[in-house]
């Protein structure tokens, strides 16, 4: 990605695993970067510490993104930060393993906010503000595509995060801003380690991918920014898929 000036950049759930990978790789590409954390401070702050450390400019915003009041306040102070050129939509919500007789109503409400309305929240309030040539880059899931038993909601929010960046792309196109967003397989995270602790599930997994390894948050990160950059103008309205052939 080719160096920017004085460009800035949002990335929410920052803190940790992919969304940490893309604030590092759009500050590397000279972005200020504002990332949003809910509950891991510690992860946030580290983050903070260890990027500015190396010249970088990153700040560390909590937002609890699982209400829509919580994400139009924040949005109200972001907005006083100035103008973002890139807006990553990446928190996510709803892995927990569970049939659908046994999910709770409220569980299905929180996936679905964190999904896909505050992705729409956001868009709403930031995209009249962004400069002309800015990007929308949001964080889909390769079980849009596959999706598996269990997890209802999570497949339910990410698809319709993908509904909304087809919508948003063509509404947004007369402003030459972009939306596309990022179908990652599976991704070697903490969070997918949580999720997944055996380590010969892990290597199962690793196993299916044709290309023989889980994928890596900076493998997702550079995708983000290829379409964060100037190389993928022409690019909107797309599903990336970045699985490793799966």
């Amino acid at each position: 990605m080719e160096q920017s000036t004085k460009k800035a950049a949002l990335v929410t759930g920052g803190s940790r695993g992919i969304g940490r990978a893309v604030v590092e790789t759009l500050a590397r590409g000279g972005y200020d970067v504002v990332l949003t954390w809910n509950s891991n401070r510690t992860a946030a702050d580290e983050a903070v510490t260890d990027l500015s450390s190396r010249g970088y400019q990153v700040r560390a915003v909590r937002a609890d993104l699982s209400a829509s009041d919580s994400v139009e306040e924040t949005v109200k102070e972001l907005a006083q930060e100035g103008l973002f050129n890139v807006v990553v939509n990446n928190a996510s919500a709803g892995t927990e393993i569970g049939p659908i007789v046994d999910t709770e109503l409220d569980e299905w409400n929180k996936a679905i906010t964190i999904n896909a309305t505050a992705p729409f929240l956001l868009i709403k309030h930031l995209a009249p503000s962004m400069p002309q040539g800015s990007s929308i880059i949001n964080i889909s899931s390769l079980n849009t595509l596959l999706p598996q038993p269990g997890i209802a909601e999570y497949c339910a929010g990410k698809s319709a995060l993908e509904a909304l960046t087809q919508v948003a792309a063509k509404e947004l196109a007369a402003k030459d801003i972009t939306v596309n967003a990022i179908r990652p397989g599976v991704t070697d995270t903490d969070g997918q380690q949580e999720a997944n602790p055996d380590p010969e599930l892990r290597q199962q997994l690793a196993q299916m991918t044709p290309m023989g390894r889980l994928g890596r948050p900076e493998d997702i990160a550079k995708v983000a920014a290829f379409l964060a950059g100037p190389e993928s103008r022409w690019v909107t309205g797309q599903m990336i898929t970045a699985s490793g052939g799966l």
